[in-house]
């Protein structure tokens, strides 16, 4: 385990590199010119010098380059050039809404999602599976925005359960008054997609040898679910996993606009409209990282989930 953790490390380096020379290149070649988007349209032609020099840009490429590899090893970003904020500061005080949201958002989409469908899977053919199937075709189709627009009247305007915006400096009341109805309305996005994709690994599964062959010897039909489909079934729900975690911090992004948290979804667009580059290629590396790591836990669940994977 050891070794292949030390191995897997290794090969993140050469991964993580070509990602930063992708991210660097890309904003020098297609970004435009931040001297003139931050001037604007009146600035002289000294002051968007002035501006070059202020920023380093008047700088070789290579000396950018090695200024921007020292960043990352170092997480020091420098200062967004909007708001002449500290980068690693802005993501260490944004963090805290975007996690406040996120984390429950993940939990419920697993604890939920996958009960429902091993549920739905053991009626299959019925018409409770064909009720689902067709709710979770017509939820499908249905847009993040419109699931918004339906909670914010139904739950914040017409019950008056739950604000329709705001957040405050105290998580707990954030945990229980602010983020309840964007995490609803994120799970409700994500729980039908998920119901029909895990139903179908789990049906996969029931169509094997082994589950015929416990049904032969007597076996309770819950034990056999629980105990034999589930397990085998986490394999490709545990990629699923992997594969969307990322996902689900766009996602989140786009919650916190509509519900105005002021997290890192929020902050990265404010970046995008302002060509606020350090805040930008920050967020970029990190969520490289935050991939890469995912999926080198993700193997080692595979290991956990099943002992007959071999880690190679």
């Amino acid at each position: 385990m050891t070794a292949y953790l030390l191995r897997r490390l290794w090969q993140m380096i050469p991964t993580l590199l070509g990602v930063v020379l992708l991210v660097f290149f890309l904003f020098r070649w297609f970004g435009g010119d931040p001297a003139e988007i931050l001037g604007g349209q009146n600035a002289s032609a000294e002051q968007i010098q002035a501006i070059r020099e202020q920023l380093g840009l008047n700088r070789p490429v290579w000396e950018q380059l090695l200024i921007f590899l020292k960043q990352i090893a170092t997480f020091n970003w420098g200062h967004s050039w909007a708001t002449n904020e500290s980068v690693a500061t802005l993501f260490a005080t944004r963090m805290p809404a975007t996690l406040t949201v996120m984390l429950p958002i993940l939990c419920l989409e697993v604890l939920l999602a996958i009960p429902f469908a091993l549920a739905v899977a053991a009626v299959r053919g019925s018409l409770t599976d064909r009720a689902v199937m067709v709710l979770s075709t017509v939820a499908v189709s249905i847009s993040l925005l419109v699931y918004v627009i339906v909670g914010q009247y139904f739950f914040a305007f017409r019950l008056g359960l739950f604000p329709v915006q705001g957040w405050s400096n105290s998580t707990w009341t954030n945990l229980t008054t602010y983020a309840p109805l964007p995490v609803m309305v994120a799970v409700a996005v994500a729980l039908a997609p998920y119901t029909r994709l895990y139903r179908s690994f789990f049906l996969d599964e029931i169509g094997h040898d082994y589950v015929r062959t416990a049904r032969a010897k007597g076996l309770p039909e819950r034990r056999i679910l629980l105990r034999h489909v589930l397990r085998n079934a986490m394999i490709p729900i545990l990629t699923n996993i992997s594969v969307a975690l990322p996902g689900v911090f766009v996602g989140s992004f786009l919650l916190e606009v509509f519900f105005s948290i002021p997290g890192l979804g929020r902050e990265l667009l404010l970046a995008v409209n302002r060509s606020d580059y350090p805040v930008i290629q920050a967020f970029a590396i990190y969520l490289a990282m935050l991939t890469m790591v995912i999926n080198l836990l993700t193997d080692l669940l595979y290991k956990w989930v099943d002992p007959r994977v071999v880690l190679k």
